[in-house]
Parts: C-alpha cells; sequence; structure tokens
C-alpha cells in the first residue's frame, strides 16, 4: 500500500500498488459479500429512501445558487448557509403544501357534517340548472336523485360512521410518519450541503471505478435532467398558479388564494392544473356566475397551453436534451413507479437511458462508441 489508511483521507488518496492480494476465489466471496450487505443495507433504509430522494433532490436543484452563496461567504459554508437553504426549503416547499392540507381535511370534516345533513333534508336544486338547455328534464331529474330527504343516506352514513373515524386514524398515522420523513429529509439536506464537494468527489472516483468514463457522463446527465425537470415543473408550475390565481380573483373565485395555491401545486403534474380550473368554473357556475366561470375555464386553459407547449419543453428538453415526449413519459411513469418523488426520477432515468442508446449507437460522441466503423444506412 502507498500510505496507511486514515479515516478522514479524501476520496481517492490510497490507491493499491499492486493486484494480487486478493485471489480470485476471495474476490468472487467478496463481491457477493458487498452485494448481500447492499441489499441489507436497502431493506433497512427502505422506509427512509423516499426522504434520502427527495434531499439528493433538493441538494441538486439548489447547487448552483449555494455554490456561489458560498464562494462569497466561505466562512458560512459549513453551517449557517446549508441551515438558511433547508429553512428555505421548509417555507418555500412544506409551508406551502401544509397550508393547502389544512383547509382541506377541514374541509373534508365539514363535507362528513354536510352529507350527514342533507341525508335528513335533501340537496337544494341548484338555480342555473332551469337556464340550461333542457332545463325542466334537469330538474327533475335532480329532485328524484338528490332532491328528496333519504337520497344520499348510503353515502351519508358511511361518512358519518365508521369509515370517517378510520379515515381519521389512518390520516392521523400518516401524518407521524410524514412528520417523521420531513424532519429527516431535511436533516440530510443539511448535511448533502455541508459535504456536497466531498460527497461529488466520492460518487465521481466510485462512478469511474465501477463503469468507467460512462458513470461520470451517466452521473451528469442525471444532474442536469433533475435541473431541468425543478424549471420547468416547479417554477412553471408556480408561474401557472399565480396567473390562473389572479384569474381566480377577479372572476370571484371562493377562497381565490387557496385554489391558485393547489392549482401551482396541481400544475407540476402533468394534467393536474387543468382538474382545478375545471372544479373552480363549476364552482361559479353553481353560485350562477355562467359568465365568470367561463372566463375562468378559457384564461386557465390559455395559460396552461402555453406554459404545457412552450415553456416546459424548452426548459426540461433543453436541460435534459430530449424530446418532450419522453420527458413526459418519463414524469408520468415515474409518478406511477415511485410517487411524487418520481416527477424528477423518471425524466432522471430516461435521460440516462436515452444518452446510453445515443452514444451506443454512434449518434453522440462518448466513452461507449461503437469501435468500428459502421457502414452508412
Amino acid at each position: 500500500m502507498t500510505s496507511e489508511p486514515h479515516s478522514h483521507s479524501p476520496a481517492g488518496t490510497h490507491i493499491r500498488d499492486r493486484r494480487d492480494i486478493m485471489t480470485a476465489p476471495q474476490r468472487r466471496a467478496g463481491l457477493v459479500a458487498a452485494g448481500v450487505l447492499f441489499i441489507g443495507g436497502v431493506l433497512t433504509l427502505r422506509d427512509f429512501l423516499p426522504a434520502l430522494v427527495w434531499a439528493a433532490v433538493f441538494a441538486i436543484a439548489v447547487w448552483p445558487l449555494f455554490q456561489r452563496l458560498a464562494r462569497r461567504w466561505p466562512r458560512h459554508r459549513r453551517v449557517l448557509l446549508p441551515a438558511l437553504f433547508v429553512l428555505g426549503v421548509l417555507l418555500g416547499f412544506v409551508v406551502p403544501v401544509v397550508l393547502v392540507a389544512v383547509p382541506l381535511i377541514a374541509d373534508a370534516h365539514a363535507a362528513a357534517r354536510w352529507l350527514a345533513q342533507v341525508q335528513q333534508t335533501g340537496v337544494g336544486t341548484p338555480a342555473f340548472l332551469a337556464h340550461l338547455p333542457f332545463g325542466e328534464t334537469l330538474v327533475a331529474m335532480w329532485q328524484q336523485q338528490v332532491g328528496q330527504p333519504g337520497q344520499l343516506s348510503l353515502l351519508a352514513g358511511h361518512a358519518a360512521q365508521g369509515s370517517m373515524l378510520r379515515i381519521a386514524r389512518v390520516v392521523g398515522a400518516q401524518a407521524i410518519h410524514r412528520s417523521m420523513l420531513l424532519v429527516f429529509m431535511l436533516l440530510t439536506l443539511f448535511f448533502l450541503l455541508r459535504d456536497a464537494e466531498e460527497i461529488m468527489a466520492q460518487l465521481r472516483i466510485g462512478a469511474t471505478r465501477a463503469f468507467g468514463p460512462a458513470g461520470e457522463n451517466v452521473g451528469r446527465q442525471v444532474i442536469r435532467s433533475v435541473h431541468g425537470t425543478v424549471d420547468g415543473l416547479v417554477l412553471v408550475g408556480l408561474g401557472e398558479g399565480l396567473l390562473i390565481g389572479i384569474a381566480y380573483w377577479v372572476a370571484g373565485v371562493p377562497q381565490a388564494a387557496l385554489f391558485g395555491l393547489v392549482t401551482a401545486l396541481l400544475a407540476m403534474v402533468p394534467f393536474g392544473a387543468p382538474l382545478c380550473v375545471y372544479i373552480a368554473g363549476a364552482v361559479l357556475l353553481a353560485q350562477g356566475n355562467v359568465i365568470a366561470a367561463i372566463g375562468v375555464v378559457v384564461a386557465g386553459l390559455v395559460v396552461i397551453f402555453v406554459a404545457d407547449h412552450s415553456v416546459r419543453p424548452i426548459l426540461i428538453g433543453g436541460a435534459t436534451r430530449l424530446p418532450f415526449v419522453w420527458v413526459l413519459l418519463g414524469v408520468l411513469g415515474g409518478v406511477e413507479t415511485w410517487g411524487l418523488v418520481g416527477l424528477f426520477v423518471g425524466p432522471a432515468i430516461m435521460a440516462a437511458l436515452i444518452l446510453l442508446w445515443r452514444e451506443w449507437i454512434g449518434a453522440q460522441a462518448g466513452p461507449i462508441n461503437p469501435w468500428q466503423p459502421q457502414p452508412l444506412p
């Protein structure tokens, strides 16, 4: 060995000076043991893996800004700046979700009480039904289906009795579990930012040793994908929520600020924002504001169309170097497979796969290009 091992040495410090330290059977046994330990580690951390992935996503997303501030204030590089960025993530992303969740939970309890009430009284006929085409038929159907007492008895009974109690217990348990994951994610984010340079050096050396130059290329592509997805989904989603929220306020949608915040969150998921716009339009329509309902829906769909077909393809596709259809498939498939964190994991996986494919077929320069000249088609 070139030097004695030291626990605080930088990555790449200690290099073997001979190759015959381990025999072939020992190397195979060592690989098997390492694989078993890896699987054991994954099983041990399986409940915390989403928090780890979220911490990595946030660290990658804020790293350019963090790096600039760290160069300007190097004395605060390891404590104050990471703490401020953790606080920023908490205030910028976690608190808005809580602000949306609390009213929704309150509305769920109010809905249960409303269902219990309409079980006894029935649901009154909305005034706007009479002004629609075939209004008399619609009014008669409404009165027959939900206007009479007892028509909603089955639904109200389930909501007011044991099912609501079970839902409350599940929500409470999930809230405690999510809170623990949130604390773990923020703590992990702090250490990722504090030790980012050392961690990146370790990952670079490990990827190069395991996969050669292709490993570092894939890592860079994954990071670019996360940056592009954050810009294209999160920032564009917040912009959509702001613009559509203004339309809500002008049209007189009840709790326009809350509707706008929910729209911004749903806009980060493909096809999520139109759902909120249609609900806002339905609320205005139920109040008899037909013109305002049409205006909100039209304005919201215009904003969504411009964002989804012009802004997002440029931001995400330019960073990931992927056609937008592959980005969209990565987002949808990622959410289906990995949950909400799949918004970022899915496009990153697709970007890495497309990079490897382009290098493999020789469409892009890279370490796995074909080694022989290929005949032209």
